[in-house]
């Protein structure tokens, strides 16, 4: 199953297919006894694309059964066993993938010329996702971390491995506490130098925030570098890069609270200034159309804020009741979609942030 979610890949994602190009969205549990009925609901919303497909008089024969094989497929792919909030099986003639989200879905069966991705989008932004590279003298990892999970990633030819030289004198080291002086001989920092130089290239494909592990000794010659690691979070805690993701996850948590602590904190006194400049909104009413208009700088969302609304009532959204046929069950990721599509920056806060701003709000760009 899919995570990574960068602009070549959405830009690809966008991209118009020939008709069908089938999207089944569907919540999923990480936990039970809430995922008890996941496979169930999966294979009932994939029974459900079938079926508009079999009855769509546009979808020919051949391109059915194609398309048909697809989402059986990708059927066979899912692993609930890990399972987040919600699943995306994407659909076409001659392809099909799988997105496991970190953020809940509505149950959608959607077929048109094009995938839907908005839900996609704002699962990325709410996860937040974030590189951590872990350096020792012959081994750098790069770890892939993001909605509470972290991975080992191997994007951009990571690790890099060495065997280290056959004169460096391990215990000698160990009995003088000479241990800097690894980082000081000229092959070692040449692989580092060499490491940087690949996690630019990472970042420049995929740009998130970095954060860098490892002995202090390591630690400085990146800085020396004066490359993407100069500019990442460093974190003095050496043995990651042979570490576990639960061991890396450990050492990073205290820092990753007090970013999300010091975020929240740097958006509510934003909206507060915008307030006193009236280049305040809130509310999914005032934001779509905010946004649809282009005119959100920043946009604030409570991590697990969702409303159903209408918008069949002249120029407003109305709420509306779950398992309304015409009801709009995603509309505040459709306002994060729309906000990312015209530059916005989006952020989400915690449950309770805005409670005054009914759940969601923005500064404007006029």
């Amino acid at each position: 199953m899919e995570h990574d979610l960068s602009p070549a890949t959405l830009a690809e994602l966008r991209r118009p297919r020939s008709y069908p190009a089938v999207s089944v969205l569907t919540p999923t549990h990480r936990r039970e006894p809430d995922n008890a009925q996941d496979r169930v609901r999966l294979r009932n919303a994939v029974t459900e694309a079938k079926k508009q497909l079999e009855t769509d008089p546009a979808v020919t024969r051949e391109r059915r059964a194609d398309v048909v094989r697809q989402l059986d497929q990708a059927l066979s792919e899912v692993d609930l066993t890990y399972a987040e909030e919600g699943l995306l099986i994407l659909a076409a003639p001659g392809e099909h993938q799988v997105w496991s989200l970190g953020r809940s879905v509505p149950e959608r069966v959607v077929l048109s010329d094009t995938f839907l991705t908005r839900n996609l989008v704002s699962a990325n932004a709410a996860e937040s996702p974030f590189w951590v590279l872990s350096v020792s003298a012959d081994r750098l990892t790069l770890w892939s971390g993001g909605g509470g999970r972290i991975a080992e990633d191997r994007t951009g030819g990571f690790p890099l491995t060495r065997d280290l030289d056959e004169n460096f004198d391990a215990e000698r080291q160990e009995r003088i506490g000479d241990a800097p002086s690894t980082f000081r001989d000229e092959r070692t920092r040449q692989f580092l130098r060499e490491a940087d130089t690949a996690m630019s290239a990472v970042l420049r494909d995929h740009p998130r925030p970095l954060y860098v592990t490892g002995e202090p000794g390591a630690l400085a010659v990146l800085d020396e570098c004066g490359g993407a690691a100069r500019d990442a979070v460093h974190i003095a805690h050496g043995g990651l890069a042979h570490g576990t993701p639960e061991a890396v996850r450990r050492a990073l948590q205290p820092v990753l609270q007090e970013r999300a602590r010091a975020d929240t904190e740097a958006v509510a006194r934003e909206l507060e200034t915008a307030r006193g400049r009236k280049e305040f909104a809130a509310g999914v009413d005032e934001l779509w159309h905010s946004a649809r208009e282009g005119r959100v700088r920043l946009l604030a969302v409570e991590e697990n804020y969702r409303v159903t609304v209408r918008d069949d009532a002249g120029d407003h959204l109305v709420p509306a009741a779950g398992g309304d046929l015409d009801a709009r069950e995603d509309i505040v990721d459709e306002i994060v979609e729309q906000c990312l599509e015209t530059g916005a920056e989006v952020r989400f806060v915690p449950d309770g942030t805005l409670d005054d701003e009914q759940g969601i709000a923005g500064v404007l760009r006029y």
